[in-house]
């Protein structure tokens, strides 16, 4: 097993990926191996960005590739180039069920738990083929048999971008490469509003545009295409269905089953609706609670100090980063509103610390 946090080093203060893991992860492409690449359960723009970039680069190598993604990607990254490759688990267990068990190398992108694809967990647990994390969460599992993870990049595109700069493939990006890479660094900033102050984040996108990218309509892709029933389900989120609680700095939007129906729910919908909770002056931590057949999915943000990945850690079976985390509850809707808020007053110093401290 290669780890990269145990290999890793900087060089005036930029991130260096050591030359055994950037050797060991040469000498497995160039076996020609058959590959798959995998992404998290419901795939976000990082997580298909990466995914992409990395299947073109493997195809430009004669490399006998495929993506497996657990479910559907959200409409609005069905543009991107390769996107009608995708195989979907989902849709298809058995060949997803046999593209892993012939793998002999297996990409596991943007995420740091094997139970993080939910759908196909097991198996890759069981595959016999070579596991590579690249991802940027904290506290990967030991699950993997050679690890890149580093938080401190924007994201898993950009982390996949300088492991090719590392290892002197920076030459072969492509359009199609670059399309890719920008929308996983374009959509895990939030369109470069947090977790950008990385100048190398800057570079990166300024060598991106070199291969011919064009920014304002990669942009407008991805966000100018919203459904007329998308943008009636945000309005009924903020008007119907968000509670404001300034004494603990907190808000939270909330989504019923029904709620979905009504507004003809797509996968990639509530991408974002989050965020404008957390956008409210003088909140500090802003909550989406979805519900789903078998479960509340909480999407957690904040400003600040304030660490929403232990929370999720600690009560909703999930993680992530130190301001953006998920997870799941296994209760009804109104048990877990009333159980969220029962939550907050023993939090309520913390969160109203890091506001205090937090520079707009």
């Amino acid at each position: 097993m290669v780890n990269l946090q145990k290999n890793k080093f900087y060089k005036n203060n930029i991130l260096r990926i050591s030359e055994s893991s950037i050797n060991y992860l040469k000498k497995l492409i160039g076996e020609k191996s058959d590959v798959i690449i995998t992404t998290h359960y419901n795939p976000d723009g990082d997580a298909i960005g990466s995914s992409l970039a990395l299947y073109h680069f493997l195809i430009g190598h004669g490399i006998n590739v495929k993506v497996l993604i657990p479910n559907e990607l959200p409409s609005f990254l069905q543009w991107m180039p390769g996107a009608d490759q995708l195989v979907i688990y989902s849709e298809n267990p058995s060949l997803g069920d046999a593209l892993i068990s012939c793998a002999d190398i297996i990409f596991c992108m943007d995420y740091n738990t094997l139970g993080r694809v939910k759908l196909f967990a097991d198996q890759l647990r069981a595959a016999n083929g070579t596991r590579i994390i690249i991802d940027h969460h904290i506290q990967p599992e030991n699950e993997f048999d050679l690890t890149f993870s580093e938080t401190c990049v924007s994201s898993t595109s950009e982390l996949l971008y300088q492991i090719l700069d590392e290892a002197e493939f920076s030459s072969e990006i492509t359009l199609k490469m670059a399309e890719c890479f920008f929308v996983g660094i374009m959509t895990d900033t939030g369109s470069f509003s947090y977790a950008c102050n990385r100048h190398e984040t800057f570079q990166i996108v300024a060598n991106l545009i070199k291969t011919g990218l064009d920014v304002e309509k990669v942009h407008k892709l991805v966000y100018d295409t919203y459904s007329e029933s998308r943008m009636r389900l945000l309005g009924h989120c903020l008007s119907s269905n968000m509670k404001v609680l300034p004494e603990y700095a907190t808000a939270y939007i909330w989504l019923t089953k029904e709620d979905l129906e009504n507004f003809q729910y797509q996968q990639g919908d509530t991408e974002g609706v989050v965020n404008y909770a957390l956008s409210i002056q003088n909140v500090a931590v802003a909550a989406l609670f979805t519900e789903r057949d078998d479960r509340i999915r909480v999407s957690l943000r904040s400003k600040g100090e304030f660490n929403v990945n232990e929370f999720a850690r600690a009560y909703f079976n999930g993680g992530g980063h130190r301001n953006a985390a998920g997870g799941d509850v296994f209760k009804s809707m109104p048990d877990t509103l009333n159980w969220f808020e029962s939550l907050l007053p023993d939090i309520s110093h913390e969160i109203h610390k890091s506001l205090a401290n937090y520079k707009y």
